[in-house]
């Protein structure tokens, strides 16, 4: 098992038609040789699996992957503050994380965006 650096970027959504690489997620995350997310290796190594938030001007946030009590999986930047996770990505346990591939994750303020890998590497964790 491999922790991987991936990097999304924001594709074309409303009021993006041409998508932006100043949006997105950069995460570590655990891997299967196939690109999908490893839960047993996620729970041995969640301390590792973080993520940073770039939004354009906005600071950057800096939180975990985190497996919730419903079984999602989702962002959140502080838990010490809010038990609940922030923000929750649509069907991620069955996404394959491999450059070219789309998921959409909820933003904060509810609405879904759609989000393209742009690159994957090992980190060799």
């Amino acid at each position: 098992m491999t922790i991987s650096s991936v990097r999304l970027e924001l594709a074309r959504n409303p009021g993006f038609p041409d998508g932006s690489a100043e949006h997105g997620y950069e995460m570590h995350l655990p891997l299967t040789a196939d690109g999908h997310i490893n839960a047993d290796s996620w729970r041995q190594n969640r301390a590792v699996c973080t993520v940073r938030r770039f939004w354009g001007t906005e600071a950057e946030e800096h939180g975990h992957l985190v497996h919730a009590r419903d079984g999602s999986w989702r962002f959140t930047y502080d838990l010490d503050a809010d038990p609940e996770p922030d923000e929750p990505i649509f069907r991620f346990d069955s996404h394959v994380f491999k450059t070219g591939e789309y998921l959409t994750v909820i933003e904060p303020d509810g609405k879904p965006l759609t989000f393209r890998v742009v690159d994957v590497r090992p980190l060799g964790i």
